[in-house]
């Protein structure tokens, strides 16, 4: 970890849709300049943690504070400044398909920064040389691969220069390689710019390729937090069968 101060701080953190608890009192840290990946069976409360982290979605019970801002309890108008600092890659990548590249990564700068259009196009070519995608401003959406959307959304989430960039599922659908190319591309977020990140995923060689520390969640709480040689270390089944792909003795929640 490149910190030991805490960026995130979770306390208490609980959540049910329809009764039906999701979360049940998560306590966890997240360090200034980590990355903290988030594994568990489907259903286990991993988007809906990460959620939680920008105020997407607000917590039942519990707080959620980003360094020194309990931002569980902010209106929509105040988080839109935490939200700068906070940036989102969706799962789909969420582009807007009537755009073009130039147009969705300019899109965050338009709305929150008063800049000259020399300097939104300096900014988004400098994203693109970031993600490996430069030239490719006046492409639409549908005339790129998954993995290139996947790295557009990248840029347009770097965009505003954030502290924290909230990855959900960033590998979902892509073939191994391109899979490794984003999993260099969380790591160069954090050498080159700094970024803490947060990763939900179900892809195990990414975890392995980008993960300070690795959170297991079973049934709305950590069964184990901790790096990835201490979780192979911890002599926990469900965790363990979880890590070689096995078959586990119960379905997780």
């Amino acid at each position: 970890m490149s910190s030991s101060k805490a960026l995130f701080e979770i306390r208490g953190l609980s959540k049910a849709y329809r009764d039906r608890p999701v979360l049940d009192g998560l306590d966890f840290d997240v360090y200034d300049g980590e990355c903290l990946v988030l594994l568990g069976r489907s259903g286990s409360g991993k988007s809906v943690t990460l959620r939680q982290l920008n105020g997407l979605e607000k917590p039942d019970t519990g707080s959620v504070v980003f360094d020194g801002i309990e931002i569980s309890s902010l209106s929509e108008r105040e988080l839109h400044a935490v939200r700068k600092r906070i940036a989102m890659l969706f799962q789909g990548g969420a582009l807007f398909d009537s755009m073009t590249v130039y147009e969705n990564i300019s899109f965050p700068l338009r709305e929150h920064e008063d800049l000259e259009e020399a300097e939104i196009a300096e900014t988004v070519r400098q994203k693109l040389a970031t993600v490996r995608l430069e030239g490719i401003q006046e492409k639409m959406p549908a005339a790129l691969s998954g993995g290139m959307k996947k790295r557009v959304a990248l840029a347009r989430s770097l965009a505003l220069d954030p502290e924290v960039v909230l990855f959900d599922e960033p590998t979902t659908g892509l073939d191994p390689m391109t899979s490794a190319t984003i999993g260099q591309l969380i790591q160069g977020t954090r050498r080159d710019l700094g970024v803490t990140s947060v990763v939900v995923t179900h892809d195990l060689e990414l975890t392995r390729r980008v993960a300070d520390r690795i959170g297991f969640l079973d049934q709305g709480r950590f069964r184990f937090l901790g790096t990835w040689d201490e979780a192979e270390a911890s002599g926990d089944r469900l965790l363990a069968d979880f890590l070689a792909g096995r078959e586990g003795d119960r379905d997780v929640a």
